[in-house]
């Protein structure tokens, strides 16, 4: 008499968290996304554009998060678009980031997750790497230097008055997700572990500087989306972090 084989609990759990990030994302973006459409002043074409983008994006992390090469091509139309509408929105460093960086990044991590044994389905045979005792002493040096560079340009960009105290915080925040997104996709790219650790510190400065966007104006509304997306992407990056500690060994 054999045995059934047993879905191991990490596994179940695995397989449930995925469904909630997927599911909540998925939901809480048609509510907000069939909210704006019966706007008049709505371009209807670029919100349903953008919506599939933010699905993209959302289906780009959980894929990450499990070590599945499926990741860049959904994050090359979450990168494209969102690129797109940068510039579109005047926002022309956003833009420049996602279309000069970003986009050329998911076929380099395409190729490098491809040669390290990534699959798009069933159970991924990634080789993650881990960052040597060197390594991470250049990579926290080069980190500081550029979130001080990048602190320091925002902040002059931004001008000062009377509220500079809750304007450098908010810069500060910037200026971390920024530098952590650029640390964050290198990293992925090539398969480290580490990248979670920057991940991590991207949305935990993304919801910061979110909640203070929401508190300094209520008018801004549009920040609740981004402060629902990131608080999802928060908990979909610890569970990478766990995955890939184990992947790493």
């Amino acid at each position: 008499m054999t045995k059934k084989a047993t879905t191991p609990k990490s596994e179940q759990f695995n397989k449930a968290f995925n469904a909630f990030i997927l599911i909540g994302m998925t939901v809480s973006m048609i509510f907000i996304t069939a909210l704006k459409l019966q706007s008049a002043q709505t371009d209807k074409a670029m919100l349903l554009v953008a919506a599939f983008g933010s699905l993209c994006g959302v289906l780009s992390t959980v894929c990450s998060a499990n070590a599945k090469i499926l990741t860049f091509l959904f994050g090359f139309f979450d990168v494209a678009i969102y690129g797109v509408m940068c510039f579109m929105g005047g926002k022309y460093g956003n833009a420049a980031l996602h279309m000069l960086y970003f986009l050329p990044m998911q076929f380099v991590g395409f190729f490098q997750w491809r040669k390290a044994g990534a699959a798009g389905g069933g159970k991924s045979s990634l080789k993650a790497r881990r960052l040597s005792a060197r390594q991470r002493i250049y990579y926290s040096l080069g980190f500081l230097a550029a979130l001080i560079v990048v602190y320091f340009v925002l902040l002059k960009l931004g001008g000062s008055g009377t509220e500079m105290k809750i304007l450098s915080l908010a810069i500060l925040s910037d200026a971390f997700s920024t530098v952590c997104n650029i640390f964050g996709q290198l990293l992925m790219s090539t398969a480290y572990m580490e990248q979670w650790i920057f991940w991590i510190g991207v949305n935990i400065s993304s919801v910061l500087m979110w909640s203070l966007t929401l508190a300094s104006s209520s008018a801004d509304s549009y920040a609740l989306v981004y402060l629902i997306k990131y608080s999802f992407y928060l908990l979909n990056s610890l569970n990478g972090l766990r995955i890939w500690l184990k992947l790493s060994r």
